[in-house]
């Protein structure tokens, strides 16, 4: 118990204390005009109250993630506490304060827009086509997931089939109408309830409902892992969107044209991901103490879902399990959504397609959702595959980019290199020793992993290295060319 409640005043402290440095160090303006008034189109560019945009950004970012890597994080015992708490306050937060107001600063610019800017037009290429194609398999995940488990509460002839159809007509009037009209209403609602889901499970918990203790962290530092995976890398993959995520990078900038004032960022940047490490600790705890072990959390039948409603039974009752629903069914949905409508505007970006002309947003929106249902025949476990690492690579790239936005400014850019650095070791570790990627490869050779797992994490050192001094080199010949000692390229 005193090791949740310390992790828990950690995060608290964290947005009041580290959070205000990060928004010294950026320098918000707020007499500075937002992208939401100066453009105000009507249908992105939407100016909204401080207190709606906060929940919606809650919810944009958050979805199951926070529940399901949290609950995949548990597998690895309490140690999970660590990530989720220093990787939500000097990563995640920080990344996403970073993304959301550099993009109020450049117009609302998408982050494949801003990596272009301070990266050059090799990886602008590189994020415009990563991110659309992320953001639609986001959009397919959480389409087939909410269906299927809708198919299990109506009645037999409403079958997985119809609702995933019913799904994907959501997800067409969420991309193309205004943001107000949908996202802006019933939003809101749903952050509510996903906060009140998560409090109520940590309460309980606190108070041993159904007889549950809380392990402390310093009786179980080692690995729990049941199948012996190691801590690095593959914690910090799994535990995505409770400690740092690309996703996030591509949803920011979302209400970027919302917000009213440059102040506000804190609160509606910082803030949210501070909230999400919350839920993300929540689930964590939950996982390691609602079960024995991490044997008995792997063989729950019926996957995560079926773990997520046994745990709110347990600590809560019926009224948990009625939350636990719309946590399984609402938030994935949330998250698919706002993964259709971002692709949308990087689509926009790259195009120069005016968005306020329903007929230009249509011609944008029909093939977005046509590829989804397209990618939606393949294999789920497929197209999951290669989500969490993309996931995580998204973040180190839009970490690298705002380094070189804070050193060309001035400003203190090893708040985000440090961050970026120790991403480019996790994200390339993983992608060499990971068995979805090229950790199969040493497997059908019959090389042991003891043999080749310190190789991968010499390759992920090495490559995090490499980053460094590309970002170095980058940043000194920027410095010349503005102090007038290197002529810049024609």
């Amino acid at each position: 118990m005193f090791s949740f409640l310390c992790a828990l005043t950690l995060l608290l402290l964290g947005y009041l204390f580290y959070g205000k440095f990060v928004e010294r160090s950026f320098g918000p303006d707020p007499s500075r005009e937002t992208p939401a008034l100066t453009v105000n189109d009507g249908v992105d560019f939407v100016p909204m109250s401080g207190w709606k945009v906060y929940l919606i950004q809650v919810l944009n970012i958050a979805g199951t993630g926070p529940i399901f890597g949290a609950l995949n994080g548990a597998l690895f015992g309490p140690v999970v506490y660590l990530w989720i708490v220093f990787g939500c306050i000097f990563f995640g937060a920080t990344h996403d304060y970073m993304c959301g107001m550099l993009s109020v600063r450049h117009r609302g610019a998408s982050i494949s827009e801003l990596t272009g800017l301070y990266l050059g037009n090799a990886m602008l290429r590189v994020m415009r086509v990563f991110s659309v194609i992320l953001l639609v398999m986001c959009g397919v995940v959480f389409t087939a997931g909410p269906a299927g488990l809708l198919a299990l509460l109506t009645p037999e002839k409403l079958d997985a089939g119809f609702w995933f159809w019913v799904v994907i007509a959501y997800y067409f009037v969420a991309t193309f109408v205004p943001i107000d009209k949908v996202i802006g209403r019933v939003y809101p609602l749903f952050g509510v309830c996903l906060i009140v889901m998560a409090v109520g499970v940590g309460v309980s918990l606190l108070l041993g409902t159904g007889g549950v203790q809380m392990p402390e962290l310093w009786n179980n530092f080692e690995n729990h892992h049941a199948q012996n995976i190691p801590i690095w890398p593959f914690m910090f993959i799994t535990v995505a969107c409770g400690a740092i995520s690309g996703f996030h990078a591509t949803q920011s900038p979302l209400m970027a044209r919302c917000i009213k004032s440059e102040a506000s960022g804190r609160k509606i940047f910082y803030g949210a991901m501070i909230t999400e490490g919350v839920i993300a600790l929540v689930w964590a705890a939950a996982g390691v103490s609602c079960y024995e072990d991490s044997q008995a959390l792997l063989a729950a039948g019926g996957g995560i879902s079926s773990v997520v409603y046994a745990i709110c039974q347990t600590t809560m009752g019926k009224v948990g399990g009625i939350l636990a629903l719309i946590g399984v069914i609402v938030c994935p949905i949330s998250s698919g959504d706002t993964a259709y409508r971002s692709a949308r505007l990087t689509l926009a970006d790259w195009f120069k397609i005016d968005q306020a002309d329903w007929k230009k947003r249509l011609l944008v929106t029909v093939p977005l959702l046509g590829a989804g249902l397209l990618i939606s025949r393949l294999d789920y476990s497929v197209v999951w595959r290669y989500f969490s690492w993309s996931n995580q690579t998204l973040a180190m790239i839009a970490l690298w980019a705002i380094s070189m936005y804070l050193f060309k400014s001035g400003k203190n850019w090893r708040l985000t290199s440090i961050p970026a650095f120790v991403m480019s070791a996790v994200t390339t570790t993983y992608f060499v020793s990971a068995p979805e990627c090229l950790g199969h490869i040493w497997g059908a050779f019959g090389i042991q992993q003891s043999t080749y797992y310190p190789i991968a994490c010499a390759v992920g050192a090495a490559a995090a290295v490499l980053f460094w001094i590309i970002f170095r080199r980058g940043a000194l010949k920027a410095e010349k060319i503005s102090s007038g000692e290197t002529p810049p390229h024609p």
